[in-house]
């Protein structure tokens, strides 16, 4: 078996990777960057949609080239059709752009590349090598070739599927409630708002999740929905509701479909554990993802930035230990933990709402004067007219 040596070892080349991958790089690290595919980006696992304001963050300036739609505000509808429209203003983290995503990952494994990153298609890690317990490199299958990758660390960026997590010993399992089952379709021919995403709450998509709209302008748009998985008891729970929802709605029911995804996401508040010895896992191999909107490109950028700026400092020491690399976990639990647990409690006590509990809501939402709309300000609406759904977590508002 071939063997091959370098600083760090990162698996798979989404957001989370490829900018662990270009911050290591920087650092002055031997990074190999990981992918099983054949092409980064593809295929599509993602609504698209992203917020503006991180980007500078991580580096990245937008660019039409990855840019479909550049979104004024977004739609909130309740079960029974009441609306409240946000413009940018109001609407905070829910607007931005949406993608074309495989574009958008491409230009951030672009850049790790021009940051010195070595990048290995077809390279599907299969099991990490161990020497007396410790964690020593990847081994991996590129190309139909079985080799072995020694490095000083490990960066599990394998997504919601995470085997380099599981295999170096970090509990990753997941309860059913924490979970959602994902499905996607990209649509033509249909009329939706051209610059505003639209959420649709409510038992459309039982569980605490909703139905989305991506416009990607020209009449085309990402129809979507996320199903709680514990009430997914067929295996075609998503596609039946998504259907449903599709067919009963006239700006949609004549349209066609040209692409189906799905997949799962997480919504729990992020991993006990995200590093052990010589292993650190970044975006949504540590689930990194919001619990209720269910994004994660802006979790997973961050989590792989900070991860990449830690192992250069643990390579100046020569110390990829646990302790080492809790640099790491304290710099994301510092950005991110209290608006992740938040949201997951929340996500909890809207799970199990009726629908004429989420209709009020809704409409004290819409008569409420809210500056900017995110999860923090809604909850505050939500004490006033229903203190008992927030009670257990009044503390966090």
């Amino acid at each position: 078996m071939q063997t091959y040596e370098c600083d760090i070892v990162i698996v798979g080349a989404g957001p989370a990777g490829s900018v662990a991958a270009k911050y290591a790089a920087e650092g002055g690290l031997d990074v190999v960057l990981l992918e099983k595919r054949a092409e980064i980006g593809a295929p599509l696992r993602c609504a698209e949609g992203i917020s503006k304001k991180w980007l500078s963050e991580i580096g990245m300036e937008p660019d039409p080239k990855w840019i479909s739609a550049e979104m004024d505000g977004a739609i909130i509808v309740s079960p029974s059709g009441h609306t409240f429209k946000l413009d940018e203003s109001q609407a905070g983290n829910e607007v931005g752009y949406v993608l074309e995503r495989h574009l958008f990952d491409k230009a951030l494994a672009e850049q790790a590349s021009k940051a010195g990153a070595k990048i290995w298609l077809r390279t599907a890690a299969t099991g990490v090598i161990k020497e007396d317990g410790l964690v020593t490199g990847v081994y991996a299958n590129r190309m139909g070739e079985k080799i072995a990758i020694r490095a000083d660390c490990v960066v599990g960026a394998d997504g919601f599927e995470s085997q380099v997590g599981r295999w170096a010993g970090i509990d990753t399992t997941l309860d059913l409630t924490d979970m959602c089952s994902c499905l996607q379709y990209r649509m033509v021919n249909i009329d939706v708002e051209p610059n505003y995403c639209e959420f649709v709450l409510g038992s459309a998509a039982p569980g605490g999740g909703y139905v989305w709209i991506f416009p990607k302008g020209k009449g085309i748009a990402n129809v979507g929905i996320g199903v709680q998985g514990s009430k997914c008891k067929s295996g075609a729970d998503a596609k039946y509701y998504l259907d449903k929802f599709i067919n009963e709605d006239p700006r949609l029911n004549k349209g066609a479909v040209l692409e189906i995804v799905g997949g799962a996401v997480s919504t729990c508040p992020g991993l006990e554990e995200t590093v052990t010895d010589n292993v650190v896992l970044v975006g949504d191999a540590a689930r990194l993802i919001d619990p209720i909107t269910g994004g994660g490109i802006c979790h997973a950028a961050r989590s792989g930035m900070y991860a990449g700026k830690v192992l250069t400092e643990c390579a100046k020491k020569g110390d990829f230990s646990k302790e080492a690399l809790s640099t790491y976990e304290k710099m994301w639990r510092d950005k991110m933990e209290d608006k992740l647990w938040r949201n997951w409690m929340a996500k909890e006590k809207f799970a199990a709402l009726s629908d004429e509990v989420l209709d009020d809501l809704v409409l004290a939402i819409k008569e409420s004067d809210i500056s900017e709309v995110n999860v923090y300000n809604l909850l505050k609406v939500i004490k006033e007219k229903y203190p008992d759904l927030v009670a257990e977590f009044e503390d966090m508002i």
